[in-house]
């Protein structure tokens, strides 16, 4: 275990699977007490029995909040200030995600992502806030995606928007703590395999077929891009880097961006399915046949 985070307290919302699980388990390993908290009683009983049995067995505890209910998060917060006299890191990593074209989206849909991974991201983000001015220090990290900058592909109105919506807050958040010792950091991750997000939510013949050439990411690679990001104190961290070049291609092209990605059609490879555990030993993500998923 690097000590890198010994003896700093960190709270990551929709933490018991996915991404949120692989940053939690990278917290802990490199010194975290980590508070996780989710809402799917499911996964937050397989992450408790994978802590058991880890070596971060004393450093992960888990909470069942819904974080859009503001009280809900508030009294969270506060819980774990009360118990540990102090919050260093925050990650708003909980979204709920429905990908379909705008016609045929639901309304109750779109209302439930902007709940889930807008107002959850504000609420927690608001109750971090006051513990980190008191304290002089603080990260508060939030996942955004590159979805958010790229307009690039049909059935992504919804989800797109809730993550444009994401990366303005967070960037002016960026401006109004800029002179504070408050660190804040967005992370605009690619798509990322073996989650939920493709097994429950999003089928994966709804990527764009070069999504099938590109490097598989996993959940330890965003995880480890957040703790290069803690350690550097960066504004934006994306996931690959490439990400900045195309971002840039974009801006100045958009019709051929789009284009290229619509080239191919579809993608044709199944994200749900790509196994994954983070490796405390090595500090990588590894692609087993058998692991956490």
């Amino acid at each position: 275990m690097s000590e890198f985070l010994v003896g700093q307290v960190a709270l990551v919302t929709g933490g018991a699977q996915g991404i949120g699980w692989g940053i939690a388990q990278a917290l802990a390993d490199y010194g975290a007490q980590v508070f996780v908290c989710d809402i799917a009683e499911e996964y937050l009983a397989q992450a408790r029995a994978a802590t058991a049995v880890s070596p971060w067995a004393s450093q992960i505890q888990f909470c069942t909040c819904e974080v859009t209910d503001k009280a809900a998060v508030e009294g969270w917060v506060t819980a774990v200030d009360q118990q540990t006299g102090r919050i260093d890191i925050l990650v708003n990593n909980a979204v709920y995600a429905r990908w379909d074209l705008a016609e045929r989206l639901p309304a109750a849909d779109i209302e439930k992502m902007m709940q889930v991974g807008y107002f959850g991201m504000v609420y927690a983000t608001q109750a971090v806030l006051p513990f980190m001015r008191r304290a002089g220090r603080g990260h508060v990290v939030t996942l955004g995606s590159s979805v958010g900058r790229l307009f690039v592909t049909p059935t992504l109105a919804g989800y797109s928007a809730l993550k444009a919506a994401v990366d303005a807050y967070v960037q002016i958040l960026q401006l109004e703590l800029a002179n504070s010792p408050i660190h804040v950091m967005l992370v605009r991750p690619a798509a990322v395999a073996g989650t939920n997000f493709f097994r429950q939510q999003v089928a994966s013949n709804k990527m764009p077929r070069w999504v099938d050439f590109a490097p598989t990411l996993i959940p330890p690679d965003i995880a480890k891009a957040v703790i290069v990001g803690l350690r550097r104190r960066r504004a934006v961290v994306n996931v690959p880097g490439y990400l900045s070049v195309v971002y840039a291609l974009y801006a100045l092209m958009p019709r051929l961006v789009c284009w290229l990605m619509r080239v191919g059609g579809n993608g044709r490879s199944d994200y749900s399915q790509v196994p994954w555990r983070y490796d405390a030993r090595t500090e990588v993500a590894r692609r087993r046949p058998k692991g956490l998923q």
